[in-house]
């Protein structure tokens, strides 16, 4: 399951976005908006659905959230992004990295 994240998520969302894969989710993040989408099997999808949400496509990136090893991950296709300068899956600008990071910790991270 798929959850648009704008606030903290609740233990149930976590649960449900780790459905899909497990032990980490998979997310894109709008680093505008400060919200994410987290869940379901490939980040093409959580970006699908933060576009639905009025997010632009020009911030929106890709990462993984590991919850047992409170770990950011910052690979993902929908990185790719020539145009922006980002010629890998990895997010390669640290400012973006760390905007990534800081929203996925905000809203996932269980303290």
């Amino acid at each position: 399951m798929i959850h648009v994240i704008r606030e903290k998520a609740t233990a149930r969302q976590i649960q449900e976005m780790l459905e899909s894969l497990s032990v980490y989710i998979k997310v894109a993040v709008d680093i505008r908006l400060g919200i994410l989408a987290g869940g379901g099997i490939l980040h093409a999808d959580c970006e699908a659905l933060l576009l639905e949400a009025e997010s632009r496509q020009e911030d929106i990136w890709g990462a993984d959230w590991i919850p047992d090893e409170r770990e950011v991950r910052f690979e993902a296709l929908i990185n790719i992004r020539p145009r922006q300068g980002n010629r890998s899956m990895e997010i390669q600008d640290p400012d973006i990295r760390a905007k990534v990071e800081k929203i996925v910790r905000d809203l996932l991270e269980v303290r």
